[in-house]
Formats: structure tokens, sequence, C-alpha cells
């Protein structure tokens, strides 16, 4: 049974390995044939996330909110690395707004130094194509949920049936 319980492990192990490297050759042959690049490390979120909040300031209402809210959600993705890494995400994203305001576009996040750093001079790098497409798979995706969310919504939601008991 030890031995059976073993190789499904040792297997399960394999198989993920695999994905991991399919994964990554998969992500280097995107890059290779679209040249385009930008600074990983959660620079480009935090350089979006900065423009988004700029902009935010020039209008008014509820498209300031939402413009602001998705803003936010950007950093996230920094925060999340942050606290992958074992890093203080606070200080780090404070860091990171500060640089960004000074016009350091493309200053993320640094593992080797748990800091900062120009993560394009450090060769920390992902393809444009890829940011473009999670940007845009995540914006569907809110979008497909507010759907089904104004579809579920019902404006009768008060309404008891004559039989209800109140309350219930």
């Amino acid at each position: 049974k030890q031995w059976y319980q073993r190789r499904v492990a040792i297997t399960a192990g394999i198989d993920e390995t695999e994905r991991s490297l399919h994964d990554a050759i998969m992500i280097v042959r995107r890059a290779l044939k679209n040249d385009s690049i930008v600074a990983g490390g959660g620079a480009i979120e935090m350089e979006l996330s900065k423009e988004l909040r700029n902009y935010a300031k020039t209008i008014h209402g509820k498209e300031q909110l939402l413009i602001t809210a998705y803003a936010k959600a950007l950093e996230i993705i920094p925060r999340q690395l942050c606290e992958n890494a074992g890093f203080d995400s606070v200080t780090i994203l404070n860091k990171l707004r500060q640089k960004h305001a000074q016009g350091g576009k493309w200053m993320g996040m640094d593992i080797s130094s748990e800091d900062i750093a120009d993560n394009f001079i450090a060769c920390v790098w992902e393809p444009s194509i890829v940011k473009r497409n999670a940007l845009t798979a995540a914006c569907e995706a809110c979008c497909v949920i507010l759907s089904i969310d104004e579809t579920v919504k019902n404006p009768n939601s008060n309404y008891q049936a004559p039989n209800a008991m109140p309350g219930m």
C-alpha cells in the first residue's frame, strides 16, 4: 500500500512539473512571436493603477468610482506577489506608489533584495500580449458576473406571497 501511495505522489509531482514546463514554454513561444514586453513584478499593474487614478480625478459621478475601483483592483497583483514571497505588502506597495508617482514606470517588486527595483533594467519581463490577455479575460469575467447579477436581480424582491407568514 505504501509503495502505491509513493508512486501516486511521484506521478502527481511529475504531472505538475510537466504542466509548469509546458506553461513556461508556451509563454516563451508567445513572447518570441510578439516581441513587445513590459516589466514584471507588478510594475505594469502599478503603472496602470496610477494612470487610472489620475484619469479618475478628471471625471465625476459613478464613472469615477468605477475607474478608481478598477485601479485599486489592479494593485491586488503586486500585493499578492509580496504576500507569496513573504514580504510586507503594505511597505512595498507604498514604495511602488511613490516611485510610480515620481515617474518610475517600470518599478516593481524585487524578490532578490526584498525591495523594489526597475524591473525593465533587471530583466524581469513579461510579454505584453500575456498581460493584455489577462486583463481582457479579467474584465470579461467581471462583466459576466455583473450580467448574471443583473439578470438574477428582481425588482419585486420585497414582494411576499399572499399565504406567506411575515418574516419568512
